[in-house]
């Protein structure tokens, strides 16, 4: 493609900071591994190079996590430039949810995105944005069953680090996130370049999804 792959990672008050810490950790150190000389012959390499990572919020304001970390979004709602992929992390996601330009955004940019990603809770806010209908997803395991009830249409699928199910990929909790985001860097790349981003984090990769 002609312009760097755009990566996008919602913030919003509340968020999870693993959450959205973890999948930023994976997609950066990947664009960085992809960038050194021994990457020269992995497929998508190029394209991991290029990679640009931000975190979106509504506004440029700070956001302030759960347990009180501040953020500092580098896009806000505002910015038209277009998303590859999107990733929707989890934490009390109640205000987000109920926050119409936070839903409108979602699916606009999901819409338009290659691959959209949740991470524990997230799956929520596609789920109230209208992103997903009757997917396969997961969630955190103690929220399993709120999803199903709020959501009877999806399969909810629990036992599970993530589920594809074609454009759409969610995680179990927290720390699932960073498999999952190392399972998208495989997708889209290959494994040679995920195991050597796990093995600069000095995280053990779960790629199984069970």
């Amino acid at each position: 493609m002609s312009r760097p792959y755009a990566i996008a990672i919602l913030a919003f008050d509340e968020v999870e900071a693993l959450d959205l810490a973890g999948p930023y950790e994976v997609f950066t150190t990947a664009a960085r591994m992809a960038a050194r000389p021994e990457a020269a012959d992995w497929p998508g390499r190029d394209l991991a190079a290029g990679w640009q990572v931000d975190c979106v919020a509504r506004t440029l304001a700070p956001i302030r996590a759960r347990a009180g970390l501040r953020v500092l979004p580098t896009r806000d709602f505002a910015d038209p430039a277009p998303i590859d992929l999107l990733v929707v992390p989890g934490g009390v996601v109640d205000a987000a949810a109920r926050c119409a330009d936070t839903l409108a955004w979602l699916r606009r940019n999901s819409e338009g995105a290659a691959l959209t990603a949740s991470v524990c809770t997230g799956a929520f806010l596609l789920a109230a944005a209208g992103v997903v209908h009757t997917e396969r997803m997961t969630t955190h395991w103690e929220d399993l069953d709120d999803l199903r009830a709020q959501s009877p249409a999806l399969r909810v699928q629990d036992g599970v680090r993530w589920v594809e199910d074609g454009r759409i990929v969610s995680s179990a909790g927290i720390s699932a996130g960073i498999d999952m985001s190392l399972h998208l860097v495989a997708r889209l790349t290959c494994s040679a370049l995920a195991e050597r981003t796990a093995r600069q984090m000095d995280y053990r990769w779960l790629k199984n999804p069970l």
